[in-house]
Parts: C-alpha cells; sequence; structure tokens
C-alpha cells in the first residue's frame, strides 16, 4: 500500500495535495473545509497589510470551454490578493492554529518594496503560528503597478533582495511561487533560492487575454464594457507548467541540493499530480479545479495517485520523485541518439501502415498531410 504522507521543509504532510493561494483559501470558513476533507495543507489567498488598496470587480471571471462541449479547459481571473483586513487575518490564522494544531497552514503574503513592510507581515504571521510563508512574487495583473507580485518576481535582483529580507525575519520555512511571464524562470528561481528560501513554488497563472465575444466585440470579461489582461489557469495550462517545473527542479537538483519544489498548473486528478511528482515537485497545488468541482475532489485524486504508485511499486513519494528528469537532453543528442539506433535496428524497421515517415521538409505533401502528420507522431 502506497504511502502518500511526506515531509516537505520540515512540514509533515499528511499527503502532497495543497490547496493553492486563491479563492479556495478565503477565509477561516473554507480553510477549515479543506482540512476536513483531507487535504494536505493549505495556502490562504494572498495577504496584505493594507487591504483597503484592494478593490475587485465583477464579472472577474471568463473561462474557455473545450469546442462543442461544456468543458472548461482554461480559466482567466482579474481577482486581487484578499480584500479581508490583516487584523481579521490574523485573528483567523489564531483560530485555524487552534483547531487545526497538526494541520499545515501557510501565509500567502504580499506587500510593496518597502523592507519594513515585508519585515512586519512575516513577524505577525508567524505570531499568529502559521507554518510556512509563501511570498507572491507572480501576481500578473492588478497590483504590478504598485511594485508588487509579477513586478518583483520578473527582476531577479528586486526579488533577491525581498527575500532576504523575509528570510532576516523569517522562523519557519519560506517559499517563492515564480511568475510564468518570463522568458527564463531559472533566473528569478535561483535568485530566491541564493537568497536562502527553502523552497519554490510554480507557477502561477499566465498573463492573458481569454477571448473576444463576437457579438458584443468586448473582450472578456467585460466589467463597464472594458476590461484588463488577467491570469489563466486550469487544465490548459498543464503542459507549460511541467515544463518550467522541470526547469525549476534541474536547477534544484543541480545547484542547490535538498531545496524543494510546489508544482501548480492545471492539476485535476491524481495522475497529473504523478507528472508533477515524477518532473521534482515535492508537493503540487490545486486551486482553479477546487473552483470548478469542489473541495471533495482531494478523494479521487488521492485515491488515483495511490494507484499509480501501486502499479508502479512505489512505497513512497520519494521514491520516483524526479525520476523522469533524467530524459531531457537536447536536440542535437536527440538527432545523435536516432541516428544511432536506426542504424542498430535497420533490419527490423518498423512498417510504416498510416503513411510512410517524411526525413526532409521538401518530403511534405498537400494531399497526403494529415496521414505524413499522424506518422510523425508515432515515431
Amino acid at each position: 500500500m502506497a504511502d502518500l504522507s511526506t515531509v516537505v521543509d520540515g512540514l509533515k504532510l499528511p499527503n502532497p495535495f495543497i490547496i493553492g493561494s486563491g479563492p479556495p483559501g478565503t477565509n477561516a470558513n473554507v480553510i477549515g473545509k479543506a482540512f476536513d476533507e483531507g487535504w494536505g495543507a493549505v495556502i490562504c489567498k494572498t495577504v496584505s497589510l493594507d487591504a483597503a488598496k484592494v478593490v475587485n470587480v465583477q464579472p472577474r471571471y471568463g473561462r474557455l470551454r473545450a469546442a462543442g462541449s461544456n468543458e472548461i479547459i482554461g480559466w482567466e481571473n482579474i481577482e486581487l490578493i484578499s480584500d479581508r483586513g490583516f487584523d481579521v487575518w490574523i485573528d483567523e490564522f489564531k483560530q485555524l492554529k487552534d483547531k487545526y494544531p497538526d494541520r499545515v497552514l501557510i501565509a500567502s503574503i504580499m506587500e510593496e518594496f518597502r523592507k519594513d513592510a515585508w519585515v512586519e507581515i512575516v513577524e505577525r504571521c508567524q505570531e499568529a503560528g502559521v507554518d510556512a510563508f509563501e511570498c507572491n512574487f507572480s501576481c500578473p495583473h492588478g497590483l504590478p503597478e504598485r511594485r508588487m507580485g509579477s513586478a518583483m518576481g520578473e527582476n531577479p535582483e528586486i526579488l533577491k533582495e525581498v527575500c532576504s529580507w523575509v528570510m532576516g525575519a523569517a522562523k519557519v520555512p519560506v517559499w517563492a511561487k515564480m511568475t510564468p511571464n518570463v522568458t527564463h524562470i531559472e533566473d528569478p528561481t535561483r535568485a530566491a533560492l541564493a537568497a536562502g528560501c527553502q523552497g519554490i513554488a510554480a507557477i502561477n497563472t499566465i498573463r492573458s487575454v481569454i477571448g473576444v465575444n463576437l457579438e458584443t466585440l468586448r473582450p472578456e470579461p467585460t466589467v463597464e464594457g472594458y476590461t484588463t489582461p488577467g491570469g489563466y489557469s486550469s487544465k490548459a495550462v498543464m503542459p507549460i507548467a511541467l515544463r518550467m517545473c522541470m526547469e525549476v527542479a534541474k536547477v534544484i537538483r543541480d545547484e542547490f541540493p535538498g531545496r524543494t519544489l510546489s508544482g501548480i498548473g492545471g492539476i485535476e486528478s491524481g495522475n497529473d499530480a504523478a507528472q508533477f511528482i515524477l518532473l521534482g515537485a515535492d508537493t503540487v497545488q490545486v486551486c482553479t479545479y477546487v473552483m470548478k468541482v469542489g473541495y471533495p475532489c482531494i478523494k479521487p485524486m488521492l485515491d488515483e495517485l495511490s494507484a499509480f504508485m501501486d502499479k508502479h511499486n512505489f512505497k513512497s513519494l520519494a521514491d520516483f520523485k524526479g525520476h523522469s528528469l533524467q530524459y531531457f537532453t537536447t536536440h542535437y543528442d536527440l538527432v545523435h541518439r536516432q541516428a544511432e539506433a536506426r542504424k542498430a535496428k535497420a533490419a527490423a524497421a518498423k512498417p510504416q501502415t498510416d503513411g510512410k515517415q517524411i526525413k526532409a521538409d521538401n518530403e511534405w505533401r498537400g494531399d497526403d498531410f494529415v496521414k505524413q502528420s499522424d506518422a510523425l507522431a508515432r515515431g
């Protein structure tokens, strides 16, 4: 029987599934619901010292559905961080830790580029009993104009300085949440880890425009006829998240061994979670999917991850964490490997039943394009 429990940065979790920062962790009531349902940990919606500056609009979500289906595959939000007063949060952190002393409560925090603000928010949350911090350096909308969120995460020098402030005050583990809206996620990752952060969380939402309404000709979500780019999440972002988590995991493996990674992006099943863990994640975070189907989704995800582990005879998460990283290489190496393999197997070449594989661009034919594409997808 697979053991889904894990210890990450000294935090004991019954399983690797964490409620990601957002509406599913927006107050003590829903956080308690998540604990009751069996989630491994909860990260609260991002808090700041002055919630008076946070003003949301309606509607603030846009959803992309699969063609000819009601299935939601993409989700955009223009929602800001928590609009609830910081003192209210402090009281609720205390209440939650009193009621759930053995469960892991992580505070997502964000502040302006001021050392005193970051130190204050860390110290006060710590006094309230939170078990760890996730620094939100990645919100792509609404607050970058105040040098918050992705405005910090996109600048490794600023990120490193802020992380050093946090680490100077923190007595519990700190994760830095990365923005995907950069060319090389390895750069801010290195900055955060060099400053001493115990872990990385990746990725936050992707800056996006969900679409344009072809009746009104207005981009969505439309607020009084206008909109602003928001953050894209849900199933459609998973391939991008996997790629970026792989890149972060390789930095940790090669340069900062012992540091941790919390994988985020489109996770909707135990098999999804297994892929992130295979690429180096210690834990996985789920947010949008909870908004789609509710907190009880944890149960089938736990069952599916356990079944995957049993199938491969993995007894613990550590048995397969990062296993698939070894299979990434360069395109140059792929060419060399394939040439050698074809030499070795020339006598037993795989027969092609649906079209001959092309070997050069001048072999593409318009009348057989689909079959040629399919043949290349089969290897």
